[in-house]
C-alpha cells in the first residue's frame, strides 16, 4: 500500500505506511492557553485512531495532554526519554487510558505491525525539549523517520542543523515545519527559507509543509499576519528554486495525499 499522509494541523499529522497507522503531536482543541484555532475544523474522530503515537518533544503544543486523552485505551505511545518523570499528568493519562508508553532518544529504533510493519528511527532535532515552566529536567527534542513502503521524515520541531541530511539519512518524504504560533520565532526553528534550505540537504522525493496557519495568540491578529498566512506558500516558492527536483504539497487542514515514493 503507497503511503499517505494527512495534515490535520499544526503538527498533527497521520503517516499510514504497510498498514500501520502513525499519529504526530496530536493537538484537538480550539484553544491552548493564548492561541486559539484560527484555521481549519478540528480534527473529527478519525484523526485520533491510530496504532502508534510519536511525540517530538515537551511543549504543551506538542504534547498535548487533552488530545491524548482522546486516544483510545492502549494505545501505543513514543515519547523523549524523561518526559513520564517530567510530565506528572503523562503518568496520571497513561495509567488511566492504559496507554503503552515507551521512552525513546536518538539513535532508538521501533518496530510496530511486524515484520511487514514499520521501522522507526529517532532522530535529534536542535530545539529546546524541556517542558516549561516545569522544573530543570530535561528531555530531547526528537525528529522520527517512518519507514515501510516509504521513508517518511516528520521533523518536530527543529533549526537547521550542519549534519541534517547524514543523521536523518535517505528519506522519500519530508514533514517539515515552516512557522509557527506567533509573529516572531526564535531559535530552534524553521522558518519558510530555512525549512527550503533543509529540504535543498535532504533531497527527498516529495515534502509537506507543517506547523503553520493554524494557531495564533489572541489579541495579535495585526501583528505580522505575514507569518500566519505566507508559510505555506512561501516555502513552496523558494522550494523550487533550491530544491526544483522535490514535489512540494501544500495541505489544506484535513487533506490528504499519496506522494507516490517507494524505496
Amino acid at each position: 500500500m503507497p503511503v499517505e499522509v494527512t495534515w490535520w494541523g499544526h503538527a498533527t499529522c497521520t503517516i499510514e505506511d504497510s498498514g500501520v497507522r502513525v499519529l504526530t503531536d496530536p493537538l484537538f482543541v480550539r484553544r491552548l492557553a493564548h492561541l486559539r484555532r484560527r484555521r481549519g475544523e478540528l480534527p473529527g474522530p478519525e484523526a485520533a485512531v491510530a496504532d502508534v503515537v510519536l511525540v517530538s518533544h515537551l511543549h504543551s503544543d506538542h504534547l498535548h495532554l487533552p488530545s491524548l486523552a482522546r486516544l483510545a485505551a492502549g494505545s501505543r505511545l513514543v515519547v523523549p526519554v524523561g518526559a513520564l518523570r517530567t510530565v506528572p499528568g503523562l503518568r496520571r493519562l497513561s495509567s488511566a487510558r492504559a496507554l503503552r508508553v515507551t521512552e525513546v532518544a536518538p539513535g532508538d529504533e521501533v518496530r510496530f505491525g511486524g515484520t511487514d510493519g514499520v521501522r522507526i528511527r529517532v532522530v535529534p532535532s536542535l530545539h529546546d525539549g524541556r517542558r516549561l515552566p516545569m522544573g530543570p529536567h530535561h528531555s530531547p527534542a526528537l525528529g522520527y523517520v517512518i519507514e515501510g513502503e516509504a521513508r517518511t521524515y516528520f521533523a518536530g520541531d527543529t533549526g537547521l542543523f550542519d549534519d541534517m541530511a547524514r543523521i536523518v539519512g535517505p528519506v522519500d518524504v519530508a514533514l517539515l515545519p515552516v512557522g509557527g504560533w506567533g509573529p516572531y520565532l526564535g531559535h530552534g526553528h524553521l522558518d519558510a527559507g530555512r525549512a527550503a534550505q533543509a529540504l535543498a540537504r535532504l533531497a527527498p522525493r516529495a515534502a509537506v509543509p507543517v506547523h503553520y496557519g493554524t494557531y495564533w495568540p489572541i489579541g495579535l491578529d495585526g501583528v505580522r499576519p505575514h507569518e500566519f498566512h505566507s508559510p505555506g506558500d512561501e516555502f513552496v516558492r523558494k522550494a523550487a528554486v533550491l530544491a526544483p527536483e522535490v514535489a512540494t504539497h501544500r495541505l489544506s487542514h484535513g487533506e490528504r495525499m499519496r506522494p507516490g515514493a517507494t524505496r
